[in-house]
């Protein structure tokens, strides 16, 4: 009985190869396909499954980024292509050329499968370092895609030698004549190694800054940056591509330094129309005194005014000769006191209300101060507030703005112009 059974399997080979020659080959790779299928989703499956399972039972971050990257499910292929390889000399009938190639595609896809689960576990251990705190300040990503890059140029060339069939040091060696190839093949990416290595080392730049580079149109905050190309997402929620070698190559303006301060600055000016500047009368000056923030300024200016005055000779002492306040001046020491007792206005850095050149637009009085906030919205509605009140108080020194005529300035002048009344006058 015995002796039945084991030659029960030679017997049915021998009448499956009397049908055909190449039957039992191709039924033994039909059989180890399917094997290989199952191995596949079976270790897929499990590796992930237990993966899984172990990530929640820990409190440790680097499991759960191994699994979200994919690394188990990657490492699952390195078992399928070890069945293949193993399971193709169990195939009865099989030429040792037919299996000599099966084994090196099966290799080859060996080699791919731990490339591609070192590189998942690249990602992951780039996750980790980005959850962190320093990853806005040292970003890592650049080496890491370097490092991928060269881990798929190792693998290429252990695959292509795997295919066919013949030791890597053959191909390696043909590389000293095609370096000036490959350097022009990877120029951009050499340019963009050095250029990432030089805006980490310098801390140039960091996800989060805001910068403003015209040339690409970008003016936004820094959202990514890699190896090639750092995105940059603008105010108007586009998207905006630099080359990663062009933020060396190129300047650009990084507002770090700004947000990091704790102050914006304010610069803006003011148009005074020439001719209504002019010296203060006696009443303006008492009525001046009742305001608190130039009560103080009053009294002192007009202390010292006084006294060069009265030092003047006698021959000389006429109002021409003397020394007087203007109603321009007044406004500038009101201004310069209001932005100090103002309380959204930074007080340990640049506060100044200065007169610029005079032009045929009239006199430039700039201030120049800075927020006590970054923040763009709450900026901008301290500014506008500070020149609401600039404008609304220059009547009370006597001052107008200069301002083009408007076409209601054209139209109020012509509805004054009577023809007929000048035909008449001029006759």
């Amino acid at each position: 009985m015995p002796d039945d059974l084991t030659t029960l399997p030679i017997a049915l080979l021998d009448s499956i190869r009397a049908i055909h020659p190449m039957l039992v080959p191709a039924i033994g790779l039909f059989v180890l396909l399917i094997v290989v299928w199952i191995v596949d989703v079976v270790a897929r499956r499990r590796l992930k499954h237990v993966a899984r399972a172990l990530a929640r039972q820990t409190s440790s971050r680097w499991d759960d980024a191994l699994v979200e990257q994919g690394v188990f499910g990657r490492l699952a292929h390195v078992l399928t292509a070890a069945a293949a390889y193993f399971g193709i000399g169990l195939v009865p009938d099989l030429s040792e050329s037919v299996q000599t190639v099966v084994r090196n595609v099966a290799f080859a896809y060996g080699i791919l499968a731990i490339i591609r689960t070192l590189s998942a576990t690249l990602s992951a251990v780039n996750a980790l370092y980005e959850s962190g705190g320093h990853a806005v300040e040292r970003p890592i990503k650049g080496y890491i895609q370097v490092t991928k890059l060269v881990l798929y140029c190792l693998g290429a060339i252990l695959v292509v030698s795997a295919l066919i069939d013949k030791s890597p040091v053959i191909l390696l060696s043909g590389f000293g004549a095609m370096t000036a190839v490959l350097l022009l093949v990877f120029k951009d990416t050499i340019l963009s190694l050095v250029a990432s290595v030089q805006l980490s080392s310098l801390d140039m730049l960091r996800v989060g800054d805001w910068i403003e580079m015209p040339q690409f149109n970008a003016d936004g905050d820094v959202i990514d940056v890699a190896l090639h190309t750092v995105r940059v997402q603008n105010w108007d929620k586009t998207i905006t591509t630099i080359p990663t070698h062009k933020l060396i190559a190129e300047s650009f303006m990084n507002w770090r330094g700004m947000q990091q301060s704790g102050g914006r600055r304010i610069k803006r000016s003011l148009r005074i129309d020439m001719r209504t500047v002019r010296f203060l009368t006696d009443e303006e000056i008492v009525r001046f005194k009742r305001f608190v923030l130039l009560k103080d300024y009053i009294v002192g200016k007009r202390e010292s005014l006084q006294s060069f005055n009265d030092a003047l000779p006698e021959e000389t002492a006429a109002d021409v000769n003397m020394r007087r306040l203007t109603n321009l001046g007044t406004l500038r020491a009101y201004l310069i006191n209001y932005l100090r007792h103002h309380p959204r206005i930074h007080k340990d850095m640049t506060l100044l209300v200065r007169q610029l050149q005079p032009g045929s637009d009239g006199i430039p009085i700039e201030i120049y101060c800075f927020t006590a906030t970054t923040a763009w919205a709450e900026y901008e509605r301290i500014q506008a507030d500070l020149f609401d009140h600039l404008l609304a108080i220059l009547p009370e020194f006597g001052l107008d703005v200069f301002q083009g005529p408007s076409g209601a300035d054209v139209a109020a002048l012509r509805a004054d112009y009577r023809p007929h009344e000048s035909v008449s006058k001029s006759a």
